[in-house]
Order: structure tokens, then C-alpha cells, then sequence
């Protein structure tokens, strides 16, 4: 095989690089879009002058075009960010060369990277103007009040101050213009992963406000919505991102793309999933198809079908052609690219004509709900029982779809080192499975129903979360497996700075925030000491609350107890482990605590979080306090069967090493005994 060569940088312009190309195909993208949102909203009449109060045509048709135009923005932003995290190459000539690089490999252009934060500065602040604007028309349709009413800035305040609609927009236009400010100042992959996550906050914040918010299933809706508006924002933005920047990509453009297409089959699946749960939701039966909005609803499904296949084509035919293409051609990145946009575009109109128009099924709360409801937001399941723990669900399809995905990507790395020729135990493989499969019951299925409306389900799932699942966590070994599966960067463009994720694992694990959580010290103070900080104070009570502490309290345990359990018996890189009877006494340190959490819950009379738990009107089972005690006893209880298990990983851990060692002095003495030449030069000292 002949070895690669570092391609020239051609002096002409590239075949197909016409100046101006991205900006033209980016506005087919938003025009698309506009005319797909006037068509459907003109389709489900929901423009149509209402006969009380309403704000004027220009309300009624400005809203969701300025809808659609915040949407694709902050799908710009979010894309142009993702790009800088872990897809475009990246320069850094005050590093050393990256370890892992091929020899001759072609070296990374990266012209394109310090663009990319540019664009996501700038279609930032666009965003910015585009949800001021649409805050604006909101508050005008829902009041139905015209823009040149006198009281009307006075009323938009009190909108946005008071209200929870208004404040979830108006706090949606504050982190957009936070955003604008941290993406053109930030210069390296850490400052837009940072400047990213505050993007997803908006997208959260967005999700809030999507159909079915004042119906039973609220937290499906959200984060069946969440879950669209990121894999799609990601979709398309990266997407429009790349469009705008391929004429700065030069030789870096084949490895661009193909990253992008890793990111964007994700996204594919994301898109499909959430779409289904959030028709599902929003259509009584199958009858509701043949409705405007079932209409509008099966187009926007047809033209996703068609996306996946463009994107397809794009990974089968495009990708291997810019591979194989002897200079850079961008020509051949529009081959498909271009038509997508339009696509896309549409899809996006559709979508925001989807949101303005009332589905089939009405999202009003209940004329007369029942005090459960008034309290959670949801009716009470029924008693349960031990069928009824694994046949009881309330989704979160965030988690689900985390711990479906996480299962994925697991066996296929598995797969990856097997088709090299490298072993991985299958224990480990069987330990992450039934991990996942846990995770997805405890987030999804019976403790997620009944820690709802119980303290002692709620105890179950805690527990699990923070004691079981971490544990085959640790037993599996993720992080060895994706540096072990996982490709270097730069062995495929040398200087190559970018992060992928193995490198982003890397720093992660030797960054002094990983670092100091994972010594084993903290994480035992994180993981006893952080339960009596969430459950006396305002944290538990967030967590019944919000979606997002939910969200927090899942993470942060499972985290926690990980970082615990790897500190003891994991095989994980990370912390500087203790020795073995350190470790012991650490874990039976850590345990007791936790027990002394049990028995102050079974002793106690003070009900934790009462307006929630001593409300719910429940006409099963026992009393809310005693409840809580059954808790505190259900904390005390599960925690021995884990620490037991830890015990005897922790003692046969110390075993196996005694033995290494003990057969590391064997081969050292086979052929010379040290001790005894010692004491053979001692006696000879003597006798001298």
C-alpha cells in the first residue's frame, strides 16, 4: 500500500467554489421555510381573524414566519457551534504535534475553524432580533392587542415580567444574546462546548412552550420536543453551517463531511423517534390523519423520508468522491447539498405551521381534575403491586433515548475491535447491557411512575440509580472501550487540533475538574454528602417539580455513584486510587453515613417536600409520613446488598494483586534471591 502524501494548497480557485455560493443556498434554506409556513398555516386556517380581540394580519401572519426565522437562526447557532466542538479540522501551531499521526498523512488546513465561530456570532445575535421580534407578536396574539395600541409596551412588560409564557421567552432571548457575546470571543473547542450548552438551554426553553403543555402528558410533550428541536437544529444548522464555510474548507473538506455525516445519522434517528412520540401525542386515532393537521403532519414525515435518503446518497456516493478527488472540489459537496437545504427548509415551515395549529387532540387540562392532578400535573397510577412495577410506565424519552443510544454505540465498538482482531470480555459487554436495561427501567418504568406520587418508590429509584446501575457501570469499563475503539484525530490529518470524541474523553478525564471528582476521597464526600443536600433542601422538591432538576438528580447520582464505584474496583483512567485497606475503610466509612441517612429518615416526623407529598389525595396505600419512613428504611436497606457486593470486589481485588505480586517477586528471585544475598553479605561483614 503506498503512503498518502500531504496534498499541495492550490493557488486557483477550486472547481465549483463560485464566491458567493453558500449565502444564495443558505437564503433557498430560509425561503423554502417562509413559503412552507404561509402554505401550511393558510392551510389549517390558523390565520384566520379571530371574531374576538384580534391583533390584525399582521400579527396573525408575522408570527409564524418570525417563528420559523428564530428556529432556523438558532439552528444556525447551534450548528456552527457543533462544528467548532468536534467536526472541523483545527490548527494550533503553539502545540506540539498530535500524538497518534499517521506518516505522510495530509496536514489539517483549518481556515475554516476560527470562520465557523464567526458565523455562529453573527447568526447569534441575528437570533437574538428574531426572538425579541417574536416575543413582540407573541404577546400581541395572545392579548389580542395591536402593535400601535398605546399600552401596549407597558402590557409587553408585565408580559414578560408575570407571566410564564412571557418569562420563558423573554429569558429564550436573554441567553441568545448571551450566546452572541460568548461565540465571537471564544477561540478554542472548550469556549463553544460552553457557548453550546447555553444554546440547549434556549432549545430547553423552547421546548416548554411546544403542544400539550397543560395536558397529562406535559413531560413527554417536553421532551419529545426537546429531543426534536436539538436533532434537528443540529441537522439543519450544521448543515447551513457548512454550506457557508465550504469555500474556506479547501483539502480539510472531505474530512469535514465526513464527520458531519456521523453527527447527522444521529440526528436522523432523534428527529424519527421524537416525531413519532410527539404524533402519537398529539393524534387520538388513526382517523385524525385525514385532519389539516394530520395532513400537515404526514407531509412533514414524507419530507424527513426524503431528507434521510438525500443524506444518505450524500454518505454513500458524495463522501467517497471528495475522498477520492485528487484536489479539493466543493462542486461536489452541492451535488446533493443544495436540494437538502430546500428540503430542510420546508421541513422546517411545516414544523412551525404544525405548532400554530390546533391539533386533534386538545391540549386543555381536565374540566374538573382531580387534586393529584392539580398537584404533579397528572392523574394518580393505580396501587401498585409487583406486576404493576414492570407494567406501569411514565416516559422520559430523553432517558430512554439515551440509554437506547448508549447501548448502540457500546456493542458497536465492540463490534469495531472485534473486526480488528482485538478481544473485549464479554462479561463487560454483558455488565453494560443489563446497566442500560436498568437505567431505561428506572427512568421510564415502574420507580419512574410511582416516585412520582410515593417518597419510598421515589427512595427505589434513587437507590438504583446511585448504587445499582453504577456499578455495572464501572464493570463494563466504557471509557477503556472508547479509547480502545475509538480513532485518533490526527491519524487521519496530522495536526489535526480538533477534538473528537476520544478526545474530548481524554480531556475530560485529565482535566482538573475530572481530576479532583473523581480522587477517590471526594467522590466518596460527593457521594454520601450530596443526598443530604438534596433531600434537605430545595433541590428534592425542584426535582418533583421541574423537568430539568429531574434531568439533574438522574445525571448527578448515576454520576456520582460511578465516579464512587470506579475510585474502588473500577478499571477505568482517572483517579489516583487509595490502597486497599484505605479503600475498605473508605467504603464502609461512606456506607455508614448512608446508613445514618436511613435511620433519620425512618425516625423522623417532619415531612420532606409536604405541599407535594402530603396533597396528593391518595386512597391506597399508607400515610405519607409512614410512607417516608418506608423510605428512609427502603435507603438503608437497598444500600447493603451494593456495599456487600463492593466488599467482596474490593477483597479479591487485593487478592489478585497480592498474588501479581507475589509471582513479580518469584520471577525476580528465580534466578537470584536478593533477601539472601543480603543476609549472606551481612554474615560475611561479620566475619571480616
Amino acid at each position: 500500500m503506498s503512503t498518502p502524501v500531504a496534498r499541495a494548497v492550490p493557488t486557483a480557485p477550486a472547481r465549483g467554489a463560485s464566491p458567493g455560493a453558500g449565502p444564495r443556498r443558505v437564503l433557498g434554506l430560509v425561503g423554502a421555510a417562509v413559503v412552507a409556513v404561509v402554505v401550511g398555516v393558510w392551510f389549517t386556517g390558523a390565520a384566520v381573524a379571530s371574531l374576538v380581540r384580534d391583533a390584525g394580519p399582521w400579527v396573525r401572519w408575522g408570527l409564524p414566519v418570525t417563528e420559523t426565522l428564530t428556529e432556523l437562526l438558532g439552528a444556525v447557532v447551534v450548528g456552527a457551534l457543533v462544528l467548532a466542538v468536534g467536526v472541523l479540522p483545527r490548527r494550533d501551531e503553539s502545540a506540539a504535534p498530535r500524538r497518534g499521526a499517521r506518516a505522510g498523512a495530509a496536514r489539517a488546513e483549518g481556515t475554516a475553524y476560527p470562520a465557523t465561530l464567526r458565523v455562529a456570532g453573527w447568526a447569534a445575535g441575528a437570533w437574538t432580533l428574531a426572538a425579541v421580534l417574536h416575543l413582540v407578536l407573541s404577546y400581541a396574539s395572545v392579548a389580542g392587542r395591536a402593535l400601535t395600541e398605546q399600552s401596549f409596551g407597558d402590557e409587553l412588560w408585565l408580559y414578560v415580567s408575570q407571566i410564564e409564557q412571557g418569562r420563558t421567552l423573554g429569558s429564550a432571548v436573554v441567553v441568545a444574546a448571551v450566546v452572541t457575546a460568548l461565540a465571537l470571543v471564544v477561540r478554542t473547542p472548550t469556549g463553544a462546548a460552553w457557548t453550546l450548552a447555553l444554546a440547549l438551554v434556549a432549545l430547553w426553553q423552547v421546548a416548554q412552550l411546544g403542544h400539550a403543555a397543560g395536558a397529562a402528558g406535559h413531560e413527554l410533550a417536553t421532551s419529545a420536543m426537546f429531543v426534536h428541536l436539538v436533532g434537528a437544529a443540529v441537522w439543519i444548522g450544521a448543515l447551513a453551517a457548512l454550506a457557508l464555510l465550504v469555500g474556506r474548507l479547501g483539502r480539510d473538506v472531505a474530512p469535514a463531511v465526513a464527520r458531519y455525516s456521523v453527527v447527522a445519522g444521529w440526528c436522523v434517528a432523534a428527529v424519527a423517534v421524537s416525531g413519532l412520540v410527539s404524533g402519537w401525542i398529539r393524534l387520538g386515532q388513526w382517523a385524525d390523519l385525514g385532519t389539516r393537521y394530520g395532513v400537515l403532519l404526514v407531509v412533514k414525515a414524507a419530507l424527513l423520508v426524503v431528507l434521510a435518503g438525500l443524506g444518505l446518497l450524500h454518505r454513500r456516493r458524495t463522501i467517497a468522491a471528495l475522498d477520492a478527488a485528487p484536489a479539493p472540489r466543493p462542486g461536489l459537496f452541492w451535488r446533493l447539498v443544495g436540494v437538502e437545504l430546500v428540503v430542510m427548509g420546508a421541513v422546517s415551515g411545516v414544523a412551525v405551521a404544525l405548532g400554530s395549529s390546533a391539533p386533534p387532540v386538545p391540549d386543555e387540562p381536565p374540566v374538573t381534575p382531580s387534586v393529584a392532578y392539580q398537584v404533579t400535573g397528572h392523574d394518580l397510577p393505580p396501587e401498585p403491586t409487583l406486576v404493576r412495577w414492570f407494567t406501569e410506565w411514565r416516559w422520559d424519552l430523553l432517558m430512554a433515548f439515551a440509554a437506547v443510544a448508549a447501548l448502540v454505540v457500546y456493542w458497536r465498538w465492540v463490534r469495531r475491535l472485534a473486526r480488528r482482531g482485538d478481544a473485549w470480555p464479554w462479561q463487560r459487554t454483558a455488565a453494560w447491557t443489563v446497566g442500560m436495561v436498568v437505567l431505561f427501567w428506572t427512568t421510564n418504568g415502574g420507580p419512574a411512575t410511582y416516585g412520582h406520587v410515593l417518597f419510598s418508590a421515589h427512595m427505589v429509584q434513587h437507590m438504583v440509580l446511585a448504587m445499582v446501575v453504577p456499578i455495572f457501570l464501572v464493570l463494563s469499563a466504557p471509557v477503556t472501550l472508547a479509547l480502545r475503539a475509538l480513532p485518533v484525530r490526527a491519524s487521519t490529518l496530522a495536526d489535526d487540533a480538533s477534538r473528537g470524541p476520544r478526545e474530548w474523553i481524554l480531556t475530560l478525564v485529565h482535566s482538573h475538574v475530572g481530576r479532583f471528582l473523581a480522587h477517590p476521597v471526594v467522590a466518596a464526600v460527593n457521594f454520601a454528602g450530596s443526598m443530604v443536600a438534596f433531600y434537605y433542601t430545595g433541590l428534592f422538591e425542584w426535582s418533583l417539580r421541574s423537568s430539568v432538576g429531574h434531568l439533574f438528580m438522574v445525571v448527578h447520582f448515576t454520576a456520582a455513584g460511578y465516579l464512587f464505584a470506579n475510585s474502588l474496583v473500577g478499571v477505568d483512567p482517572g483517579p489516583q486510587r487509595l490502597g486497599y485497606p484505605q479503600r475498605l475503610l473508605t467504603l464502609f466509612a461512606t456506607m455508614a453515613f448512608h446508613a445514618f441517612f436511613g435511620v433519620a429518615l425512618v425516625s423522623g416526623e417532619a415531612l420532606l417536600v409536604a405541599d407535594w407529598f402530603g396533597l396528593l389525595g391518595r386512597p391506597w396505600g399508607a400515610s405519607a409520613i409512614a410512607d417516608q419512613q418506608e423510605g428512609g428504611a427502603v435507603a438503608w436497606g437497598i444500600g447493603e446488598l451494593p456495599t456487600l457486593a463492593l466488599a467482596i470486589a474490593v477483597a479479591l481485588s487485593w487478592s489478585r494483586d497480592d498474588d501479581r505480586q507475589a509471582r513479580r517477586r518469584d520471577r525476580r528471585t528465580r534466578d537470584e534471591d536478593p533477601e539472601l544475598d543480603a543476609y549472606n553479605a551481612m554474615l560475611k561483614s561479620l566475619a571480616d
